[in-house]
């Protein structure tokens, strides 16, 4: 297939099947050998079952024939994050006790793109436990950024985004409850959305055992273009077989398509979070062309609340979600810790015992607290249709694997800061369920991407993603690594 773009969005493909112009088979044929030539040295894809696929895109290439379509994503090639669950494919989460575990059913997401027509070849690499914001463990080891292989692409969906930007995928999805998915898209260079919280349901992406839904954590996918996120989470979108005896989901359209129609309000600074000039100078011009669009853009709108505590709030209630995966004697170990913490410690480490071993009634109180934050962001959107912010506090970062993730530090500005700082870019929407897409902003001094991420009122997935869309069809989306 000499003809074919590898790099080429998941909607091309599709309507190039559809047209008769190439095969599923044929398609997939090409990215199983740019995985077999460029995945060695990325270890994105860590797990791949290349007979059965070729079995799927034949049978996909025989329903073509006869002009019968699965649905929007007919014959395109796809991988996906490793923790979500598919029959014949481990799940292990990165641990090794896990090694061996095998799904009986498959994920809801996985059913319903499979029944849009994707053919799931594979599987990406992710972090111990999705914690960290690299993708590494002791079983499939480290993902590398097709950029730069001494950069870590981010995490934990950092096999996804690797996978996408590197053409050896045509569509990818993750999950973010810390940046997950907005992260590895701005370090590698593609296309990310988190969804507004319960949009698409997470049955079959948990450890074993588990079949509560995490506070905060959703899933969603990653792509090449802005057209390919709206698909595929319209795809992936609505409740779970038990919900939807009684409801369905009805996200509302983007009602604007034209730059010159958005308000936007714009925060490329915190004081909590220094971010990196190379990076806020691609993000500004990219602004100041989307002013020069007839986008009315504000710098100074802010919802009305105290940013900061609005990122504590986020951090307590984050670890608070997912002390779930602790046993109970680590936790009795960290009460220990926490009650010798001084009180107006207000690390993240600190903040970190406090949330792993809170009580109930605390929780409560947080989430009420969290309540009214909500209500604020939902007055801010009255005025405004999006704000536009960093993903992350810099491009992305040399691997390092030292240590625990809160004792770590990342360079900024040529200074050593600790590496959760930037946590304030993915709490700042993400502890009030909002959704937020990032697109290509474009490349620092230094030659790597640069994400913009676009957080939108509740339920307004459509329109950060059509957002996303028009910042790709004026000034420039995905581009392909230079080795690539």
């Amino acid at each position: 297939m000499t003809d074919f773009d590898p790099f080429a969005g998941a909607h091309q493909i599709a309507a190039d099947i559809r047209a008769k112009k190439v095969t599923a088979r044929d398609v997939l044929e090409a990215y199983l050998e740019r995985t077999e030539r460029y995945n060695p040295d990325l270890n994105a894809i860590i797990f791949s079952d290349p007979d059965g696929a070729r079995q799927r895109a034949d049978a996909l290439d025989a329903l073509a024939a006869r002009d019968e379509w699965l649905g929007p994503l007919h014959g395109v090639p796809m991988t996906i994050k490793e923790s979500y669950n598919i029959v014949g494919m481990p799940t292990t989460w990165g641990m090794p006790s896990l090694t061996n575990n095998y799904a009986d059913t498959n994920a809801l997401s996985v059913d319903r793109l499979n029944a849009a027509g994707v053919n799931l070849f594979g599987k990406t690499n992710v972090p111990l436990l999705l914690a960290d914001w690299q993708s590494y463990n002791d079983i499939y080891g480290v993902t590398n950024n097709p950029w730069n292989l001494d950069l870590s692409p981010g995490g934990s969906s950092g096999g996804s985004a690797a996978a996408l930007a590197a053409g050896m995928t045509g569509l990818d999805a993750g999950s973010d409850i810390g940046a997950s998915i907005r992260n590895p898209a701005h370090f590698c260079g593609v296309f990310g959305h988190k969804p507004s919280y319960g949009v698409i349901s997470p049955r079959g992406h948990a450890l074993p055992g588990s079949l509560t839904y995490a506070d905060i954590s959703v899933v969603g996918p990653l792509a090449r273009t802005a057209k390919d996120l709206a698909i595929a989470l319209d795809v992936m979108a609505g409740p779970d077989e038990t919900d939807g005896v009684a409801w369905r989901l009805e996200l509302p359209k983007a009602k604007k398509t034209k730059l010159s129609e958005f308000k936007i309000g714009v925060m490329l600074s915190e004081p909590g979070s220094t971010v990196d000039r190379e990076m806020t100078d691609v993000l500004q011009f990219l602004i100041d062309n989307i002013a020069q669009a007839g986008a009315t853009v504000d710098d100074t709108a802010r919802p009305d609340i105290d940013l900061y505590r609005a990122y504590e709030l986020y951090v307590l209630l984050l670890r608070a979600a997912t002390s779930g995966r602790m046993q109970p004697e680590d936790i009795e170990a960290q009460k220990s810790s926490a009650a010798a913490l001084d009180s107006g410690d207000g690390s993240y480490y600190a903040r970190m015992l406090r949330a792993n071993t809170m009580g109930h009634s605390q929780w409560l109180q947080l989430n009420n607290e969290r309540a009214h934050l909500r209500r604020r962001w939902a007055e801010y959107f009255e005025e405004y249709d999006l704000l536009l912010c960093p993903a992350a506090a810099s491009a992305a970062q040399p691997h390092d694997h030292q240590g625990e993730r809160w004792e770590r530090t990342i360079t900024v500005n040529n200074e050593r800061v600790p590496t959760t700082d930037q946590m304030f870019w993915a709490g700042i929407g993400g502890v009030v369920y909002l959704p937020a897409s990032v697109a290509p902003a474009g490349l620092t001094r230094s030659g790597l991407p640069v994400g913009i991420q676009i957080i939108g009122p509740n339920f307004g997935d459509h329109t950060c993603i059509e957002f996303a869309r028009l910042i790709e069809e004026n000034f420039g989306g995905f581009v392909p690594p230079p080795d690539y």
